[in-house]
């Protein structure tokens, strides 16, 4: 929830004695109410409201809070004030149309997870245009605070001397533990969807197109009650991208319309099909609103998938072909059909590349169930999961290795040392340049805010 907050002029003019601890300030119900200003970091105040609310939310996520929390969470807000603020002097943006597009996924995905947009706004107690927003400000602001610190950090690197040395020199009680690893072979197969669905679908965006270009109704109140897409809470608004930030089948024609008042063909993606309005051009990029509606499929559809997926793995079993060769050329998971069915792991950061290796909880659910009582070279019968664009797909997996649980060592994990060497010589740089950034800013902790947990130094002076 927005808070209309009074404006701090720059406390560098102020004389100290002028501050206040309370101040007061409109809230959305229009009652005259009084929230305690916590902290003020330059021209910033942080309220006691708003280290509340981030309090609650990250009790209500499961996220642990070490420490006191009314220390940890107001000094993370300080933080990010000063990144920010750096941001600004460096002019960093985050471009407007990476920002909904990852929000419209996170909003797909609590949509998937939890069935429906209600569900969503009752786990959240919020509704979906406020989530949304909160979700759009808190996005950016991660984005922009992650650039700064990689502008801060660019160039760091490790040599397998340091690494060494910086191993030899770790507490025994200090080497990582690495959990068992698995690592994880593929095949997936979308079900066929019955052709009278397919052309439902489209008929039903053509009566959305004819709607809206004979001026009956607006294109983004059909997007609001109709689109499958997070974006629907937005009237089906994408915002300003380049071609890069969308699929190339929507970019293609995204990009070719020339009249806002005209809704596009209809457009196949990987995610559904579409109809497009153009909004606005701007250089080399483009707004545009569009509705997304997906086909259903039947369980019967999923059944029949599954059944050709257990005849292939007969197959494979039976030595007819291998798992690789039918990965290769019978898999429709284009994320891991050229690398012979191999998966790998986008949470694994102790790589510079993407590794194979997977910790359980890593994996989906579906195929880490599976795979539980698996020994390496088994391969699994057909079952059915969430793929990455949260459609429901047939699969089998094979399970290529299993790495027992050790403590690291320079041998089998120097990817992972060396990445943990890196990042300390990241947040060691990070820290002297807070410290420095906390020196030269005007900050204020009220008495009752004050506290000898804070992470850097300097904030009370």
């Amino acid at each position: 929830m927005k808070k209309n907050k009074i404006k701090i002029l720059k406390k560098l003019v102020l004389p100290a004695s002028l501050l206040v601890g309370v101040l007061p300030f409109m809230s959305q119900n229009d009652k005259n109410v009084v929230d305690e200003v916590a902290w003020i970091v330059g021209d910033e105040a942080i309220f006691r409201s708003d280290i509340e609310e981030q309090y609650q939310q990250m009790r209500s996520e499961g996220i642990s809070i070490q420490g006191d929390p009314y220390a940890v969470i107001p000094e993370q807000i300080a933080v990010e004030k000063l990144y920010l603020h750096q941001a600004k002097m460096d002019t960093i943006e985050v471009p407007e149309s990476s920002v909904r597009s990852a929000v419209d996924q996170r909003i797909n995905f609590f949509i998937n997870q939890l069935g429906s947009k209600e569900k969503v706004e009752e786990y959240f107690h919020k509704s979906l245009p406020v989530l949304r927003e909160s979700l759009v400000e808190m996005m950016k602001n991660n984005s922009i605070v992650s650039q700064v610190q990689r502008n801060l950090t660019e160039g760091v690197t490790a040599t397998p001397n340091e690494v060494r040395k910086y191993f030899d020199t770790m507490p025994a009680d200090s080497v990582p533990y690495v959990p068992m690893q698995v690592e994880v072979q593929i095949i997936t197969l979308n079900p066929n969807i019955p052709r009278q669905e397919i052309e439902d679908v489209k008929a039903r965006l053509r009566e959305y197109s004819e709607r809206v270009n004979k001026g009956e109704v607006d294109f983004s109140t059909l997007a609001f009650m109709y689109s499958e897409d997070g974006s629907a809470m937005q009237g089906g608004e994408l915002g300003f991208s380049g071609r890069a930030g969308w699929v190339p089948e929507f970019a293609n024609v995204a990009f070719n319309l020339t009249d806002p008042k005209k809704v596009s063909r209809i457009v196949e993606t990987e995610y559904g099909y579409h109809i497009i309005q153009l909004i606005a051009k701007r250089g080399d990029q483009v707004n545009v609103r569009h509705i997304l509606l997906t086909p259903k499929v039947s369980d019967k559809d999923l059944t029949d998938a599954t059944n050709r997926l257990d005849s292939i793995r007969k197959e494979i079993v039976g030595g007819a072909f291998s798992f690789e060769e039918a990965a290769s050329y019978i898999s429709q998971d284009k994320d891991t059909r050229n690398n012979k069915g191999v998966m790998t792991n986008n949470n694994d950061y102790s790589n510079l590349y993407r590794s194979s290796k997977f910790e359980m909880q890593d994996l989906p659910t579906e195929i880490a169930k599976k795979i539980e009582k698996m020994n390496p070279g088994d391969i699994s019968e057909a079952f059915i999961m969430k793929n990455n664009n949260h459609k429901d797909v047939a699969a089998i997996v094979k399970l290529t290795e299993r790495i027992p649980g050790h403590r690291a060592n320079l041998s089998d994990d120097y990817n992972l040392l060396k990445k943990m060497y890196e990042n300390h010589k990241k947040e060691e740089i990070l820290r002297e340049w807070l410290e420095k950034k906390i020196k030269e800013t005007y900050v204020k902790i009220e008495p009752g805010w004050q506290s000898d947990e804070f992470k850097y130094q300097g904030w009370i002076k």
